[in-house]
């Protein structure tokens, strides 16, 4: 019978960490629930400019990723239980962090193919690649759920302290998490990007393996050493190409909030966000028209009661800035009126400023949410113009009834709210919910459908009006470009759908009504 003469072989036999020392692995369970959450939120900027950023989107990451931590739970578990080993723990760790480390670029082409799905609205085109897309993190997450349970198993030399030891090891994990969130979200997305994101999260996690594996088994760590050069070569190749090729793009940046991307075609800059699937801003030098959506709004404050001129148009507060279109055409046609122009992200306020010419003297830009503007601002205004949603990622708070009555107690005696509303063919749900809201507070909507679009124009009045009023007023309009959009609303004007939800702070289910239009459409579409 042989007996151990190194007291470090009874310590791997009762599963305790060897040369690894507890320190080490409490560091490994760190960074590893750093790198997992980071993973998560970096996981929706991955996608945002292929699917949005909409609520679908963000409860399959989250449901997927709870999915794949669990999954690693168990498995981390039950191979920590069959290998109780510090230097099968790193390799697990390294082949997690590497698999981090090569996600935004091995996703690509399934990306792309997905944005294509999108832009022809085949349902089959789109579910396919989605599903793939959301599978690519089931590795590197599946593995980094295997860790704390691993390093539980290494630090448990007797089984009274299991309670001590698991509590400590999550613990620590949970708060490299909170860091994790932190640092993602404040500082590597807005100022690396997502890929450096992915790529910075591996690196970490890679370093902190390796050197705990170089601890373990020197030579073994050897054999890894090609992980950190690939993922390195990756970026600096990777980061010379656009995230989202597009044809005529001029530039794209990635903001706390967005993915932003301008195309420039035809003489005019046109302002995309996240997937792309709608026009934000068109900028076109030296034209008074830029058509469409953008050009209704001007027409909003003529269906007040005759006589009504250019001249009675006095100010603006425009939610939903983005590039400044709408503000620019009203400086045109009404000349440097005050506008008080509000958007949530300063980096499209700066993109708006360079590439948009959003330098009117008269406009004054607000960053920050549009609602809270309202109700910090005591200035009133002849038109309070909303164009801030776009399906399906709708700001819920900004189509209540509680909304429209702060809109309203900033609106002048002949004030109107214009609101631009996204639609699809034959379906007008969110149209009618938007208009019955607007009827609580308004006494008069109207409705303007834009032709080959999915967008109806909902205007509001505080006074009692009719769309013959908008008729009577053309006469006293002198400007051509503004005597023809008022033909064009007069001849796009519908009846506003009967029926509606009434949307309130309360009860909103905003995304409920646009999940179903979208699903009837594409489901029609098949």
């Amino acid at each position: 019978m042989t007996h151990p003469t190194d007291p470090s072989d009874s310590r791997r036999a009762a599963g305790c960490p060897s040369r690894s020392p507890a320190l080490y692995l409490y560091v490994t369970a760190f960074v590893g629930g750093a790198v997992s959450l980071g993973v998560e939120l970096a996981a929706s900027r991955l996608l945002a400019p292929f699917f949005g950023d909409s609520l679908p989107v963000w409860a399959a990451i989250i449901g997927l990723i709870l999915l794949y931590l669990t999954v690693g739970y168990f498995l981390g578990g039950r191979w920590a239980d069959h290998s109780p080993r510090a230097a099968t723990l790193y390799q697990i760790a390294l082949w997690g962090a590497f698999a981090v480390g090569i996600l935004p670029f091995v996703s690509r082409p399934i990306l792309w193919l997905t944005a294509q799905g999108l832009f022809q609205l085949r349902l089959s085109a789109v579910l396919g690649p989605f599903i793939a897309v959301l599978l690519i993190f089931a590795l590197p997450v599946t593995l980094l759920g295997c860790l704390s349970p691993f390093v539980v198993r290494l630090l448990m030399a007797r089984v009274e302290q299991a309670g001590a030891v698991a509590g400590r090891v999550y613990g620590i994990s949970t708060v490299g998490s909170l860091l994790g969130t932190l640092l993602t979200v404040f500082v590597l997305v807005p100022a690396l990007g997502t890929r450096l994101t992915f790529v910075t999260l591996s690196l970490a996690l890679l370093l902190v393996a390796l050197i705990g594996l170089v601890r373990e088994h020197p030579r073994r760590a050897l054999l890894y050493s090609w992980m950190p050069i690939l993922v390195l070569a990756l970026a600096l190749c990777g980061r010379r190409g656009p995230v989202k090729p597009h044809e005529g793009a001029i530039y794209e940046a990635e903001s706390a909030y967005h993915y932003i991307q301008i195309v420039e075609r035809g003489g005019c800059r046109y302002l995309f966000l996240n997937e792309g699937m709608a026009i934000q801003s068109v900028y076109c030098p030296g034209a008074r028209r830029v058509g469409g959506t953008w050009d209704l709004f001007a027409i909003a404050p003529f269906f007040n009661p005759p006589p009504f001129g250019p001249s009675e148009v006095r100010s603006l507060a425009m939610v939903g800035l983005a590039g400044g279109t709408i503000p620019k055409l009203y400086t045109a046609f009404f000349g440097p009126i005050p506008i008080d122009g509000v958007e949530l992200d300063p980096k499209i306020a700066a993109v708006g400023r360079e590439f948009f010419g959003m330098r009117e003297p008269n406009l004054r830009v607000v960053v920050g949410d549009g609602r809270a503007f309202l109700a910090r601002t005591d200035r009133r205004y002849t038109v309070v113009a909303v164009d801030a949603y776009r399906l399906p990622y709708i700001p819920w708070h900004l189509t209540t009834v509680e909304f429209f009555q702060e809109a309203r107690r900033h609106l002048e005696e002949q004030g109107v709210v214009v609101v631009n509303v996204g639609r699809v063919p034959g379906d007008d749900r969110l149209v009618a919910a938007i208009a019955a809201t607007l009827k609580e507070v308004f006494p008069s909507v109207h409705a303007i459908e834009i032709p080959d679009s999915f967008n109806t124009i909902l205007v509001a009045t505080v006074q009692p009006t009719s769309p013959e009023n908008l008729r009577a007023n053309r006469a006293y309009l002198s400007d051509p470009a503004l005597r023809e959009i008022a033909d064009e609303a007069l001849a796009n004007l519908r009846p506003v759908p009967p029926g509606g939800t009434v949307l309130t702070d309360d009860r909103a289910p905003v995304e409920a009504i646009t999940h179903a239009i979208i699903l009837a459409y594409l489901f029609g579409r098949e």
